[in-house]
């Protein structure tokens, strides 16, 4: 059993408290939480310099793509970056696994607990069975073809039963507005199954896939068409957030929102990713708009970030928002776990294991896992 006290306890389910003093046993299940020092036995308290906040849920990743790290130039847009993506299988199976495996423990060592992992493949999955992280697994599915739709979305279904007969929880989902058409968003729609608790979705990630459904025209519009895309996946579309239509009343996770409005937003989880905002577009989503209660963090992959540091995304953000320290952590925190479904972490309530953090200071960008 410890004691755990810093600078500052957030708990996250109340308010911070100056000098709180966390009980956490062995096994890291929260016991209780003193608002003063002098409630508990002094020969046992640990008392470091910082804050102590909860382990962090990296809300979006690809953790398969790892191997691509320093493979796509920065700042040149999504075209480009997906140039770099589809050269994916350029490497040999151990170049693949051991770039998954540093990335996890790169993950670790900065406090994260959790992950909603986009997964096209089953790279990850040896790995995952370590169980050295908990991952809602997000089988991503998309196609242009209507003719090959039914062979896509098999192979999707035997990856979702291959990641379940594993012991990992997996549903299939869109990629993103502007590669499931209509038909292929019925077809994930009427998969969701018992065991499916979210589905996530790339949302307006570009100027260009604004511009295919507003205006129907574009550097989107151009790539399809030379694609030989279905019509249907922007002609019975007005904007991005129509296919929430097609989903119906399910929990969702929207990523990205770089070019995202207020008039957008819905009733639904958001998942901001800036440091890869960034290095695609070299551009932020407008913070002001979102409900900071159903806001969540990601890294998305090392293909388009040079780490996978949540402390990191959450400095970006301090600079471009007004966020206090509180709903900084709280996003990084309570909200993804709430969105993921991982109900044992994201916050120090009683009876839950959500992992310890010491950060010594956002700005000095250190960190340290203690449980």
């Amino acid at each position: 059993m410890r004691f755990l006290t810093a600078d500052y306890l957030f708990p996250l389910y109340i308010t911070p408290i100056k000098e709180g003093v966390l009980q956490i046993s062995n096994d890291g299940r929260v016991i209780s939480i003193f608002k003063n020092r002098s409630e508990v036995p002094q020969d046992k308290l640990e008392i470091f310099e910082g804050l102590l906040c909860p382990g962090f849920v990296n809300a979006h990743c690809h953790l398969e793509l790892s191997h691509l790290k320093g493979n796509a130039e920065k700042g040149k847009g999504f075209l480009e970056f997906a140039g770099t993506i589809r050269k994916r299988d350029d490497f040999s199976v151990f170049e693949k696994q051991n770039a998954i495996e540093k990335a996890e423990q790169e993950m670790i060592n900065n406090g994260i607990v959790a992950v909603g992992d986009i997964c096209n493949t089953s790279d990850t999955i040896e790995q995952k069975q370590k169980e050295n992280l908990k991952y809602y697994n997000f089988i991503e599915t998309f196609g242009v073809d209507i003719n090959k739709l039914d062979v896509v979305f098999s192979q999707a279904i035997e990856l979702k039963n291959e990641f379940r007969a594993a012991g990992q929880k997996a549903s299939i989902v869109p990629h993103a507005p502007y590669s499931v058409p209509p038909v292929l968003m019925k077809k994930i729609n009427n998969a969701f199954d018992e065991e499916d608790e979210l589905l996530t979705v790339h949302m307006q990630e570009t100027k260009e896939e604004n511009q295919l459904f507003e205006n129907k025209e574009g550097a989107f519009f151009t790539w399809l068409n030379g694609m030989k895309a279905n019509v249907s996946i922007w002609e019975n579309r007005n904007k991005s957030t129509d296919i929430l239509q097609e989903l119906g009343d399910k929990k969702v996770l929207l990523v990205h929102n770089t070019f995202t409005k207020k008039e957008d937003i819905t009733d639904n989880y958001y998942c901001t990713c800036p440091k890869a905002n960034l290095f695609i577009e070299n551009a932020l989503p407008d913070y002001s708009i979102f409900d900071t209660d159903k806001l969540c963090v990601g890294t998305d992959s090392l293909a388009s970030n040079d780490s996978l540091s949540i402390l990191e995304e959450l400095i970006v953000i301090q600079k471009n928002s007004n966020f206090d320290l509180n709903t900084l952590l709280k996003i990084a925190c309570k909200n993804g776990a709430e969105a993921l479904g991982f109900e044992q972490l994201g916050t120090f309530e009683k009876g839950k294991t959500p992992g310890v953090n010491l950060i010594k200071s956002l700005a000095e960008n250190k960190i340290t896992k203690l449980i």
